[in-house]
């Protein structure tokens, strides 16, 4: 690691689930490791591993970003990753370009594993606004579905879990995340509360509790993937990274969707799976989504794949389908047709 003077922030992190904690809680004391919280504005603050990625040196990290209604329009602010001894806010406001620039190998990496809680909003902020394609990320969102299916329970396609509803669960952390609520309500009061500077209290803690608890989920979820369940939540990691960064050349600049490994092809090989674009005439989303989304809904049970909007933050008129290729092209169709209804 980089070496960066003591710094006045401090919080806990979950020590690994396999460590002799015994059966205490989470939040017991034999389970927490106390650690640093760096504020970062400059690239020689971060840790030479992870400015220098190498297949020697390979990292899990966990990763958040926090900004102004974050997407391609919005502000990113800041950027937080967790590490196994230390928490770095990169500080994208004061740092600006050259310092998230400095930080695009690393989350370009195929050797830095990005821990992360839905990372559609995120990967969009740091390729329109950086230039950044977000790579190699495991979306703890992706991996809760995925080990809810492989385990036999069914969730309906639009009921995402949320980063206070995984702490919650008792087979992750089972902790309540009260904070969490007290920031929306202040986002909600003042959007630009995280451009304020210097950092308060507040928002260094609200910044560093986003990230601390993703590498203790990461291992406790890949206890529970099986081989197919790893491969599907790689390629959806992939295609969410690049679903709202939609450009000209249909991300052939993008890093290649992780192969399917050979390992499972053997035994009843999964469908590729791809992302689809369609079109929807300006200022016609809500006749297509349907009332309360009922229509977008219907397709999604039918065809068992994953339909996103845009919505408010963009892009507008446009629905993004991820899914085997058969069913997406099902779903693409349904969409066309219930488009033709319309027209």
């Amino acid at each position: 690691m980089a070496s960066s003077p003591p710094s006045p922030h401090q919080t806990h992190i979950p020590l690994p689930p396999d460590s002799d904690s015994g059966d205490k809680p989470l939040d017991h004391e034999a389970n927490l490791k106390l650690v640093p919280i760096h504020i970062v504005t400059d690239a020689s603050q971060l840790p030479a591993e992870f400015l220098e990625p190498s297949p020697e040196n390979q990292l899990v990290i966990g990763f958040d970003c926090e900004g102004v209604d974050l997407c391609r329009h919005g502000t990113l602010c800041i950027m937080q990753l967790a590490f196994s001894d230390a928490i770095y806010l990169v500080d994208a406001s004061q740092g600006g370009e050259i310092l998230m620039r400095a930080c695009k190998p690393a989350l370009e990496s195929t050797y830095i594993t990005k821990v992360v809680h839905d990372c559609k909003r995120d990967s969009e902020a740091l390729y329109f606004q950086f230039g950044i394609k977000l790579n190699n990320v495991v979306d703890t969102q992706i991996a809760y579905s995925l080990i809810e299916e492989q385990e036999g329970r069914r969730r309906s396609l639009d009921d995402y879990i949320s980063f206070v509803g995984l702490l919650a669960d008792p087979r992750y952390c089972g902790i309540s995340y009260l904070e969490k609520e007290e920031v929306r309500v202040l986002l909600r009061q003042d959007p630009k509360f995280w451009t304020y500077r210097p950092l308060s209290e507040l928002m260094v803690r609200a910044a560093a509790d986003d990230v601390r608890f993703l590498l203790y989920i990461y291992h406790k979820m890949m206890e529970k993937l099986n081989q197919r369940s790893l491969w599907y939540l790689a390629v959806r990691g992939a295609l969410y990274c690049r679903c709202f960064c939609i450009n000209d050349n249909d991300h052939a600049d993008w890093p290649s969707l992780p192969p399917i490994p050979e390992n499972i092809i053997m035994d009843h090989a999964p469908e590729e799976e791809i992302l689809s674009v369609l079109d929807v005439p300006p200022g016609k989303m809500g006749r297509v989504i349907g009332r309360k989304g009922v229509t977008i809904l219907s397709i999604k049970e039918s065809c068992n794949a994953e339909i996103l909007m845009g919505g408010a933050k963009g892009p507008p008129d446009k629905v993004f389908i991820i899914g085997p290729v058969k069913q997406v092209r099902k779903a693409e169709a349904m969409l066309r047709g219930r488009m033709l209804e319309i027209y």
